[in-house]
């Protein structure tokens, strides 16, 4: 790896995940993620590592372990490769940053970016400052634009070559993966994949007063809804994501009120669970539609068109001592429904920290898959109130990033020390 590799100072213990937080919030991250990366390098530098920007806008920095001595160089060969990862850029629009109090007293941050993601890379950050690797590395990979195209994440993972117009990038290459996102202290070992294509039907146009001299396409809709209806009827739930969902979210069809149409097509909305890819998805979707529509009439599927990948379901073995490293840390740290806990983060209306469970929203962690990977960080999706992140009232509580912060030292020593 070439990552910018850094020796830890005395100044990475001083990091304070909530003061940074703070700042973080305050900074606008929904139309350009400049600023904050500017931020987090300068962040970074002064305690201690040694950050770099890639040619994606990822910001990069690594820990290797100590390799002084040939018996520290064996275990540092041993050991993982490690890569911690979320993203800077938020969802337009901003909403400034205020300190206040939630319904039980309890001290929370509001403000865009507050739980996704940048409580979520406080957590990430203040352990990466912290961890002193004595096997395997270590790699803080922050994208930029995870909330759109994510052409950060994918050039993570496939890396780019000399030919690219905006460089080269070389691939994290890593064994594992924690990738921050509001979960509540959780430790997420799946999620949905979401997929997004237009389904055509093509027939032939003629004069409305003689249908039967055409092939009308709107018509040949029945069939191809009730197909995309029966789409699952023989799917296997996945054991933690459940089915999958298709869904029908559009339909154009027809140029002229007295003609009939030679084309319609339908805008289809894909929830996914693993193993199913996305050209899997086109090709199975397509050919279930020629067979139920008449022989005359056409059926094409296609993907909607983007410069990276679909973000894909994944899963990953709860049994993985990644996982347990996470859940056992979460545990150790976050207490449980008997408000009992080791940093000040009981709460009596939940059960414990660490649950291992799926993850509600597609996510870049599906990039990294199918190497082991873990979905973690302060913050809820949503509460009984409803949305929280990319809503009005983004918020997160100040303890949870405590005890994120905490979870993931923890989870890294386990792993790493």
């Amino acid at each position: 790896m070439s990552d910018g590799a850094g020796a830890p100072s005395a100044s990475a213990t001083d990091f304070d995940p909530v003061e940074f937080l703070a700042d973080a919030v305050r900074i606008e991250s929904h139309e350009s993620a400049e600023a904050m990366r500017e931020f987090l390098v300068d962040m970074l530098s002064t305690h201690g590592a040694d950050p770099r920007i890639d040619a994606a806008g990822n910001v990069r920095a690594t820990k290797p372990a100590d390799t002084a001595d040939a018996s520290a160089a064996s275990d540092a060969a041993d050991g993982p490769h490690l890569v911690l990862n979320t993203h800077i850029d938020t969802v337009p629009p901003h909403a400034p940053f205020e300190r206040g109090v939630d319904d039980e007293g309890r001290e929370v941050f509001r403000g865009r970016g507050s739980c996704d993601a940048k409580g979520p890379l406080a957590a990430l950050l203040a352990g990466f400052l912290a961890v002193e690797p004595a096997r395997g590395t270590v790699t803080l990979a922050i994208t930029p634009d995870e909330e759109t195209l994510s052409t950060g994440a994918d050039a993570l993972v496939r890396g780019r070559g000399d030919d690219h117009p905006g460089g080269p990038v070389d691939p994290v290459d890593g064994d594992l993966f924690l990738v921050g996102e509001p979960t509540d202290c959780d430790a997420c070992v799946a999620a949905r994949g979401r997929f997004e294509g237009t389904l055509t039907l093509t027939g032939s146009a003629a004069h409305a007063a003689e249908p039967d001299s055409g092939v009308n396409a709107v018509a040949a809709l029945e069939d191809a809804l009730a197909a995309i209806r029966r789409f699952d009827d023989d799917a296997e739930a996945h054991p933690m994501l459940g089915e999958p969902t298709l869904v029908a979210t559009g339909v154009t069809g027809g140029e002229a009120t007295n003609q009939v149409p030679a084309e319609a097509t339908v805008t289809l909305d894909r929830r996914s669970v693993p193993p199913e890819t996305a050209e899997g998805f086109r090709a199975d979707l397509e050919a279930t539609v020629r067979e139920a529509v008449a022989d005359e009439v056409g059926a094409s599927f296609s993907l909607t068109e983007r410069p990276t990948p679909f973000l894909e379901a994944f899963d990953t073995d709860p049994g993985h001592p990644l996982v347990k490293a996470v859940s056992d840390a979460a545990r150790s740290v976050g207490g449980g429904a008997d408000g009992a806990d080791g940093n000040g983060g009981g709460d009596g209306d939940r059960d414990a920290d660490g649950e291992i469970r799926p993850f509600g929203a597609a996510t870049e962690a599906s990039y990294f898959a199918p190497a082991p990977t873990v979905v973690f960080g302060p913050g809820h999706l949503a509460d009984d109130a409803g949305a929280v992140a990319h809503s009005e009232r983004e918020y997160v509580r100040v303890d949870r990033v405590r005890d994120a912060a905490e979870t993931v030292r923890r989870a890294l020593d386990s792993l790493l020390g």
